[in-house]
C-alpha cells in the first residue's frame, strides 16, 4: 500500500495521537493540543517564527509572510482548530526564500528552487506555481496539496515541469527550456492558516547567436562625398537576449559623430522570440582609409558571463583625386631608336574611376587605355616632350605631368663619288663615306667580305686591276645594337688589259678536240680574239666578268698546233700563247711509217699504214689519269709485239745471233701489197712466214 493509500485511510479510521504546540505556550499559559495521524510526524520540518527574515546573501532578496499551515484532518476538527487559534490569538509562521534569477542556455533543463520552512511542517502544507503574464497577471502552472498535485492543463509548461521536493525545498523542473520562458516564476507556500507566503524568482534564458556576418560597400567610396557613405553592414542572428553590435576600424571602435560616423541598427524578433540584430555603417572617408581595416565586434550573453565574436576584417575602396601625375617610357629599355615600338605608360597618385587620361605630343592627343601608349615605328618626329592630363569626370579638374622622349637616328650611308668611279692604272683613289646619326658612328670598308680599311675614307696611293672591284662602307652605332646602314662603291680600274696566267701555256692533249680559256682583266672590259699559228681566226663565245671579260674557244686538232689569245682595249693589248701538242698525232705518225703487220692473239690488233685499229681510244689530256694509263699499256704492248716480230725475222734470216743470212727477201713497197705477219699466241709453235702472193714456204727458206 502507498503512502498516499495509507493517508486516505488514517483520514477515517487511524488512531489519534495528541501533539502540543509549542508555539501556543508562547502566547498563552493554556496548552492546546491537535490531533495528527500517526505517521505524520514532522515535528523536525516545523520551526516557528514571530518575524519575517531578511535577505539571504546566497539567495537574493527572501519575501516572507506569516500563515497558517492546513492540517491534513477532517473539517469538523479544522474549523474547530481555527476558532481555537482565532480566540487565543496565535497564527503558525512560513517563511520562503527564493534566488532573484535563475540563468539557463535555451534547450536545457531549469532548475527553480523554493526554500521555505514552517512549524507546522509538510503535511498541511500546500504548494502552488505561478508564472507572470505580460499583463503582470500570474497563471498557475503546478499545484501540490498534501494529497494531490498535478500540473495545470493547457498552459505552455503542462507537458514540460515536474516539482521535487526535498524537505523544505520544492525544486520546480522545467525541461527543454525555450526564450520564451523567460518569464517570472512564484512560488506560493499556503498552510491550513488563512495566511500565505510567496516568492519570486526570473527565469533568465540565454541563446548565442550565429557567427557575424559583415559585407562591405560593393562600390568606392570617394573622399569627396560631403555626406557620410555606407561602408557595410554587419549582422548576427538568432540570438537572446539581444546581441550587441560594435563597429572597428583598425581595431579603433567607432562611436556616433555628427556628420562624420553614423551607426544605424536594427532588430528582428523571429517567430522562435530569438533577436537577430543588423547594424549598418556610414562615415566620412580619408585617403588613409584605403589601408583601413573594418570589422564588428558582437557582445552576446551566457549564464554567468558575457562573451565577444569578431567578424572578418574588410578593406573599402576609398577614391581620391591625385596630387602628382608620372609619364615614362616602358619600353624600350635604355635609348630608343628609329623603327622600335614606343610604350609609354602614365600613372597618377589618385584612383578616381571617373577619369579620363590623355596623352598629348605636339598637339596630337592619345587616349590611354590600361594607362598606356603604344606606338610603332617610331621615327625622330616622334621624340619631344609628351604630356599625360588627367581630369575627374565629376569636377573636370585636370592635373599633369610630362616626359621627355628622344629617338636616336640613323640616315643611309652616303659614298662620294656615288655609285662608282673610276682611275688611271697607277693613279690615286680616294673616295669617302658618311651618315648622319644622333649618335657617334663607325665606318669601316669591306671588299669581298674583308675588312680594307676604317673611318670614313677610303684611299689607294696607286691603283691596280687588284684595286678594281666592289666595295661596301658599313656604318654603324656602337651604343646601340641594331642602329647600322651601309652603301656600296664600284671601282674601275683604266689601263691596258690583264690576261691571267703565264704568257705562254703548253698543253699536252690526246683528243682530237680541245677547250682552251682566257680570262683578261681592265676598264673598259677587253675584247678577245683566237688566232692559230697559221693565220685562221677561231669563233669563241666571250663574257663578261666582275673585272674583265673571259673567253673560251673549241676547236678540232690533227697536229701540234700554237694558239693565241688576244685581249684588247682603249688603252692597249695582250697575248697569250697556247702551245698545244699532240700525242694522238705522233703516235699515229710513227706506226704507219712502218710495215703493216697483223698480229693474231688471243685479242688481236690490226695496224695500216693509213688507220690504227685498236678497241681502246687514246684518251686525251682531259680525261681521268686512269684511262690514260691503260691507253700507255696498250700502246706499249703494241710496240714490244712488233719489236719481237721484227727481232724474230731478223734471227730466221741469220742476221742476228749468227746466222748465215745469205738469203733476201725480196722488198717491194706497193700500196696494194701488204705483207702481213701472224703470230701465234702459243710460243712453242714455230711461226709461218707466207710469200708476197700468200703461199707457205719451207722452214729451210725461212
Amino acid at each position: 500500500m502507498t503512502r498516499a493509500e495509507r493517508l486516505s485511510l488514517q483520514r477515517v479510521s487511524a488512531p489519534f495521537c495528541i501533539i502540543c504546540l509549542s508555539t501556543l505556550r508562547r502566547h498563552s499559559s493554556l496548552s492546546l493540543c491537535t490531533v495528527f495521524q500517526e505517521d505524520q510526524f514532522l515535528s523536525d520540518s516545523f520551526h516557528t517564527h514571530t518575524h519575517t527574515h531578511a535577505h539571504t546573501p546566497q539567495h537574493g532578496h527572501l519575501q516572507h509572510r506569516p500563515i497558517v499551515m492546513a492540517l491534513p484532518d477532517t473539517a469538523p476538527l479544522l474549523v474547530g482548530l481555527l476558532l481555537i487559534f482565532h480566540a487565543l490569538g496565535a497564527w503558525a509562521i512560513v517563511e520562503v526564500n527564493m534566488e532573484d534569477k535563475v540563468e539557463v542556455m535555451a534547450g536545457d533543463t531549469a532548475q527553480i528552487t523554493c526554500m521555505f520552512t514552517t512549524d507546522e511542517g509538510l503535511g498541511g502544507t500546500t504548494i502552488q506555481w505561478f508564472y507572470v503574464l505580460p499583463n503582470k497577471k500570474r497563471q498557475r502552472i503546478y499545484n501540490k496539496e498534501p494529497m494531490h498535485e498535478a500540473a495545470e492543463q493547457n498552459t505552455p509548461f503542462t507537458d514540460r515541469i515536474s516539482l521535487n521536493v526535498t524537505g523544505t525545498a520544492a525544486v520546480l523542473v522545467i525541461r527543454d527550456v525555450g526564450v520564451k520562458d523567460n518569464l517570472e516564476f512564484i512560488c506560493v507556500i499556503k498552510t491550513i492558516t488563512p495566511e500565505e507566503a510567496e516568492g519570486r524568482t526570473q527565469l533568465q534564458v540565454f541563446k548565442s547567436p550565429t557567427f557575424p556576418t559583415i559585407e562591405a560597400v560593393e562600390t568606392g567610396v570617394s573622399v569627396n562625398e560631403e555626406d557620410p557613405s555606407k561602408i557595410g553592414s554587419c549582422s548576427v542572428k538568432n540570438g537572446y537576449p539581444k546581441p550587441n553590435i560594435t563597429w572597428y576600424r583598425n581595431n579603433m571602435p567607432l562611436r556616433i559623430t555628427p556628420d562624420e560616423v553614423d551607426l544605424k541598427s536594427s532588430i528582428t524578433t523571429e517567430s522562435s522570440g530569438l533577436y537577430s540584430v543588423q547594424s549598418e555603417l556610414r562615415m566620412k572617408v580619408k585617403k588613409e582609409d584605403k589601408d583601413a581595416k573594418f570589422y564588428c565586434e558582437v557582445l552576446y550573453f551566457v549564464p554567468g558571463a558575457t562573451k565577444m565574436t569578431e567578424s572578418q576584417h574588410i578593406n573599402i575602396t576609398v577614391y581620391y583625386p591625385p596630387t602628382e601625375v608620372n609619364i615614362w617610357v616602358e619600353s624600350p629599355k635604355g635609348k630608343i631608336k628609329e623603327g622600335d615600338t614606343l610604350e609609354l605608360r602614365c600613372e597618377n597618385n589618385g584612383n578616381y574611376p571617373s577619369s579620363i587620361t590623355t596623352i598629348k605630343h605636339q598637339n596630337s592627343g592619345y587616349f590611354v587605355e590600361n594607362n598606356k601608349m603604344v606606338q610603332t615605328n617610331v621615327t625622330r618626329l616622334d621624340g619631344g616632350v609628351y604630356e599625360c592630363t588627367f581630369m575627374e569626370t565629376d569636377n573636370f579638374e585636370e592635373i599633369s605631368g610630362s616626359t621627355k622622349v628622344l629617338v636616336n637616328y640613323l640616315e643611309s650611308a652616303v659614298i662620294t663619288p656615288k655609285d662608282s668611279i673610276t682611275v688611271m692604272e697607277e693613279e690615286e683613289l680616294k673616295a669617302s663615306c658618311n651618315a648622319l646619326s644622333s649618335l657617334q658612328t663607325d665606318i669601316t670598308w669591306f671588299k669581298n667580305e674583308k675588312l680594307v680599311s676604317k673611318g670614313n675614307s677610303l684611299s689607294v696611293k696607286s691603283a691596280t686591276f687588284e684595286t678594281a672591284g666592289m666595295y661596301k662602307c658599313v656604318v654603324t652605332v656602337p651604343e646601340m645594337e641594331g642602329m647600322k646602314t651601309s652603301s656600296t662603291l664600284q671601282v674601275n680600274v683604266k689601263g691596258s688589259p690583264q690576261i691571267l696566267g703565264p704568257g705562254v701555256q703548253e698543253v699536252e692533249t690526246y683528243e682530237t678536240t680541245v677547250n682552251l680559256n682566257c680570262s683578261a682583266r681592265g676598264f673598259p672590259a677587253p675584247t678577245i680574239m683566237w688566232t692559230t699559228s697559221d693565220g685562221k681566226n677561231l669563233n669563241a663565245l666571250q663574257t663578261e666578268t666582275e673585272d674583265g671579260a673571259q673567253s673560251v674557244v673549241t676547236f678540232k686538232i690533227t697536229s701540234s698546233v700554237k694558239v693565241f689569245c688576244n685581249a684588247s682595249n682603249d688603252f692597249g693589248s695582250k697575248v697569250v700563247e697556247f702551245n698545244i701538242k699532240a700525242i694522238l698525232n705522233t703516235i699515229l705518225t710513227t706506226i704507219t711509217s712502218m710495215p703493216t703487220i697483223s698480229t693474231t692473239t688471243r685479242s688481236t690488233t690490226t695496224i695500216s699504214n693509213d688507220t690504227v685499229q685498236t678497241p681502246t681510244k687514246s684518251p686525251n689530256i682531259k680525261k681521268e689519269s686512269k684511262g690514260f694509263v691503260i691507253a700507255i699499256i696498250i700502246i706499249a704492248i703494241l710496240l714490244l709485239a712488233i719489236l719481237g716480230s721484227v727481232l724474230y725475222f731478223l734471227y730466221k734470216k741469220g742476221r742476228i745471233c749468227g746466222r748465215s743470212g745469205k738469203q733476201d727477201f725480196s722488198k717491194r713497197k706497193s700500196s696494194k701489197d701488204n705483207i702481213v705477219v701472224e703470230m701465234k699466241s702459243d710460243n712453242t709453235e714455230e711461226a709461218i712466214l707466207l710469200g708476197v702472193n700468200g703461199e707457205k714456204q719451207q722452214p729451210n727458206d725461212q
